[in-house]
């Protein structure tokens, strides 16, 4: 039996974060899976490169919208590749054979009359490519998906029936009602179409980046909706129309659409009906995951607090990160990503209970019997042991079925528990003081047992280290090893462990920069450390104030602190034979430019300072209330190092 497997394709308007990853690593596993049972997989990613929003980003770059979309597309293709993501076709809605497919699914369609020609009037948002109906916005104007403003378009369209297929679609979810994962998403999917659907508009004459209509229709104005286009990658894809569509026969329908929730009524309405128009089989899910946050917050830019996948791997290994991913979350809920969860789990799970089951068996076989370990008292001392092993291993199939990941995983790691209890009820190294030799290598043996077949069930996962697992117990996991150790439940021939490094070495301290923190030492810096007041009415002498030396000095240069939200560094003119450096955390109200070649008020004999880094030669004199900060000036221009007193 085919398994088509397909992650959305993502939109080339930014970098990859970590959604998509978390998307493309349940594809990929899922696929691997496919594979390492013996089924004829066909794993799909790519990007998504048409459409209003890939048009003003490319023109704010100040970049040709082809370059522009061959750029971010080229980031992510060379991510996954970086990640060993196992895809088989890469596809871009630029490739000319997509644009060809797409053209010849409208004429279909267009001919079968679910497509004609009337005029749109909506909120239409450009973010989400997507129109509204008022009902649906927020206070009247704001987009319900991602909050920002809609406007209103105008213009002539060429509509789809989707109105047409309502009750068809309402069929398929009640006669199907795994078509769409989780279960609760598909209740919300049920009852928007049991609202009524209305039409959909399909085309757009208000920009010019998108896929031109059949020439058979004869209306060169109009370009394609980038959701139709970017819907029809699935089967352009597996050649639909052209000549490679043996492949349509071979893998279409798809197995899995996986998708995030915010798409998902793309995907389970629109899609299908476009389906049901061209005559296709249906796919047997869609399956819809959660959104993450970063420290229990919404990641943005602005914060400063969005996960790049990279950025992840880098600092704690790819494989230890996407396990994280896949076992932290149930699918379909939203997740939160933090480092000291990322730690836990690296810690405890893949350390201790992993990890460290390796390490006890290498240690016990060289101390007993010089690396060699034999199975052939395993069921003699452990069937009972094995056998719950088993049981567990025959469930997994279920949940890659259902994609549930993180169930997955929960129950593999059952049989580590398993493994390591058998060590600490069976106690090998008490055997060998009592001459029970056979009993305590017995004991050895089931353990490299247990991590033979759970290994191989870990590598869909974890490819690299279910690998080094296997090649430290002399086999090779592929679908030879997974039909000998999980179906057929071999046991381990006699061979040599081999002695290998710990696979997860414990993490003491968070590895990644702590954006809250990161912030809040850099509040604390820019306040600077004061003189201590020595009475507690803060009353002091003139003398007092007369050692305070405030001069007048000119803005030469300015700069911004990189990684800084506060901090400008100015080069000042006091009227010294160099220019005096200060750090000042004015940035939310002064920008660069308005600052060069003014004057401004400062404390010249301030003692040295640094912030983030920077030695600051003094402070800026300023006063801030509710309504914001503002700089003491002089009233008229005065010469640099003017005192003030």
């Amino acid at each position: 039996m085919s398994k088509y497997i397909t992650t959305p394709i993502y939109y080339v308007n930014g970098e990859a974060h970590i959604g998509h990853a978390y998307t493309t690593f349940i594809a990929d596993t899922l696929a691997r899976y496919e594979r390492l049972k013996g089924e004829d997989t066909f794993f799909l990613t790519g990007t998504d490169e048409h459409g209003q929003k890939i048009e003003e980003a490319a023109k704010k770059a100040g970049k040709p919208t082809q370059v522009f979309a061959d750029e971010i597309s080229a980031k992510f293709k060379n991510l996954w590749d970086e990640f060993e993501i196992s895809y088989d076709k890469f596809i871009r809605t630029t490739d000319d054979y997509h644009k060809e497919g797409v053209k010849k699914a409208f004429l279909k369609m267009y001919e079968k009359g679910d497509i004609y020609l009337g005029e749109y009037e909506g909120n239409y948002c450009v973010s989400c490519e997507a129109f509204f109906p008022e009902t649906q916005l927020i206070d009247g104007e704001f987009c319900p998906d991602c909050g920002r403003s809609t406007s209103i378009v105008k213009e002539e369209s060429y509509f789809f029936k989707l109105s047409k297929y309502q009750d068809r679609l309402l069929e398929l979810y009640e006669k199907n009602p795994d078509f769409i994962i989780p279960k609760a998403k598909a209740n919300e999917i049920v009852n928007f179409v049991k609202g009524g659907l209305k039409d959909l508009s399909i085309t757009r004459t208000s920009f010019s980046w998108g896929v031109p209509l059949p020439k058979e229709v004869n209306n060169p104005k109009h370009v394609m909706y980038v959701w139709l286009d970017a819907l029809l990658n699935y089967i352009t894809a597996l050649g639909y129309e052209n000549s490679q569509e043996q492949l349509m026969y071979r893998y279409w329908p798809a197995f899995v659409h996986l998708v995030g929730k915010d798409i998902l009524r793309f995907h389970s309405i629109y899609w299908p009906a476009f389906l049901m128009s061209l005559d296709l089989p249906l796919p047997k899910h869609i399956a819809a995951h959660g959104w993450w946050t970063r420290d229990g917050e919404k990641m943005s830019k602005s914060k400063g607090n969005v996960v790049y996948p990279k950025e992840v791997a880098d600092a704690y290994g790819y494989e230890n990160f996407r396990y994280f991913m896949l076992r932290e979350v149930p699918f379909g809920q939203d997740g939160d990503f933090s480092q000291k969860a990322l730690i836990d789990r690296i810690n405890s799970e893949l350390s201790n209970d992993l990890g460290n089951l390796l390490n006890r068996i290498i240690g016990m076989s060289s101390k007993y019997s010089n690396y060699h370990i034999d199975s052939k008292d395993v069921l003699k001392y452990h069937k009972k042991e094995l056998d719950a092993v088993d049981e567990i291993l025959e469930g997994l199939d279920k949940f890659m079925e259902q994609v549930q990941p993180n169930r997955y995983l929960e129950e593999l790691w059952k049989v580590f528990v398993i493994g390591n209890q058998a060590i600490q009820e069976s106690e090998p190294w008490v055997k060998i003081k009592n001459n029970q030799e056979d009993e305590a290598l017995a004991t050895v043996a089931l353990v490299a047992n247990i991590l033979a077949r759970a290994s191989v069930m870990l590598y869909p996962v974890m490819p690299k280290t279910a690998q080094k697992i296997a090649s430290a117990l002399k086999f090779e996991i592929d679908n030879n090893s997974y039909e000998r150790f999980v179906n057929n439940k071999e046991l381990l021939s006699p061979f040599d462990i081999e002695k290998i490094p710990p696979l997860f070495p414990k993490i003491e301290e968070p590895l990644l920069k702590d954006v809250k923190k990161e912030e809040k030492k850099e509040e604390e810096e820019v306040k600077q450390e004061k003189p201590k007041e020595e009475n507690q009415d803060n009353l002091i002498t003139i003398d007092q104030f007369f050692k305070t030396e405030l001069k007048v000095a000119t803005v030469i240069e300015a700069q911004e602190v990189k990684k800084s939200k506060k901090l400008l560094k100015l080069q000042l003119d006091v009227g010294e034979e160099k220019p005096r450096q200060i750090v000042a955390g004015i940035k939310e109200f002064y920008s660069v430019d308005e600052l060069v070649g003014t004057q401004i008020c400062m404390v010249a004999n301030l003692k040295p300072a640094k912030l983030m880094g920077i030695e600051s030669q003094g402070m800026l004199l300023a006063a801030k209330d509710d309504e914001g900060l503002c700089l003491i000036r002089p009233e008229k221009p005065k010469k640099p190092g003017t005192p003030i007193g």
